[in-house]
């Protein structure tokens, strides 16, 4: 099956609310461009150097998600142009992020990364750092928190899987009340994005599923 076809086979399942990001990490910009002729304009990226190459040969109305663990140092290259920033796991970052828009004159969108998975390979910010980070950005001017983030434990038992895109549900729910600019619930990717939805997730990154697996050695 073709990438066109499995995108818009994934797409036609979703409901209407639901963003697909696909995530182009490592895969060649024909692939890109083959996605775009359809009229697919959310990609995802989770490096920042592959981020910035691909987007400079690309057409401009791509909206790039950064979706990988982003180093402080490396938010300059894409502070004129990101759509959004899955990965806020940690103050500093968003006090980088905001020195950078404000430079770039552009406030920029980001989601709390909350981490949820039982694994420490994953990041993101405990429940009481994501609420303690969500109070202070009124401080932050050049970033517009818009939802949240997380990643479930890489694990074949769906009802872990689904205990814990449920406990970011239930907090995410909770924190919309206090912050009603926060919409957007982006859980699930390629093998665990039907639990996802399930868990109300509004936002998916599905990546192996429409492109075909990664050959990391390349």
């Amino acid at each position: 099956m073709s990438i066109e076809k499995k995108y818009q086979k994934i797409k036609d399942s979703l409901p209407k609310d639901v963003t697909l990001v696909a995530v182009s990490k490592t895969k060649p910009i024909e692939d890109i461009e083959k996605l775009y002729a359809i009229g697919v304009r959310d990609f995802g990226e989770n490096k920042v150097q592959e981020l910035t190459e691909k987007a400079q040969q690309l057409p401009k109305d791509i909206r790039w998600h950064m979706i990988g663990h982003l180093q402080s140092n490396k938010v300059k290259y894409i502070a004129d142009f990101v759509h959004l920033i899955h990965s806020v796991d940690r103050q500093s970052l968003i006090k980088e992020i905001n020195k950078r828009g404000e430079q770039e004159k552009r406030i920029i969108e980001v989601l709390i990364q909350v981490k949820i998975a039982d694994e420490d390979s994953k990041f993101g910010m405990n429940f009481q750092k994501a609420e303690d980070s969500l109070r202070k950005l009124g401080n932050y001017p050049f970033v517009r928190p818009v939802g949240m983030m997380g990643m479930a434990t890489n694990t074949d038992d769906d009802e872990k899987i689904q205990n814990e895109f449920a406990e970011l549900r239930l907090f995410f729910e909770a924190q919309q009340k206090k912050y009603p600019q926060l919409k957007i619930l982006s859980m699930g990717m390629s093998s665990d994005y039907e639990i996802a939805l399930q868990e109300k997730a509004n936002m998916l990154r599905v990546g192996s599923k429409i492109f075909g697996e990664r050959n990391y050695d390349e």
